[in-house]
């Protein structure tokens, strides 16, 4: 299992503060430390597509400009952006199982423990 994202974002704490309290090892990537790479984005894309990846409701993408969020129309254009803007991906993701999950309830979780 492993948890990806920034440690400032709330929904991250969340999900780290659930796995935390129900004692669920896992391994931590920091995107703003460790960075993110185009065969990840590739990798996560092939399994969930790119629209979920891209948080369109956060502050780095309202921070965008026009023309780049335009340019967002493929999974391509989409990596490109993600790479240049990390924090403009959506937090947190959960590689478990060979599955890739994107964003945090407890429910969805503990479904996934079960």
């Amino acid at each position: 299992m492993k948890l990806y994202g920034i440690p400032n974002c709330d929904t991250v704490k969340k999900a780290r503060t659930w796995l935390a309290n129900k004692e669920v090892a896992y391994d931590w990537h920091d995107f703003k430390k460790d960075g993110v790479t185009p065969e990840l984005l590739t990798s996560w894309i092939g399994k969930i597509g790119w629209e979920p990846l891209v948080n369109k409701a956060g502050t780095t993408w309202r921070k965008l400009d026009d023309a780049t969020k335009a340019s967002v129309v493929d999974a391509d254009s989409a990596i490109a952006v993600m790479l240049a803007n990390p924090s403009v991906i959506k937090r947190p993701v959960l590689d478990y199982n060979g599955g890739v999950f994107v964003g945090f309830t407890p429910e969805r979780y503990e479904a996934l423990q079960k």
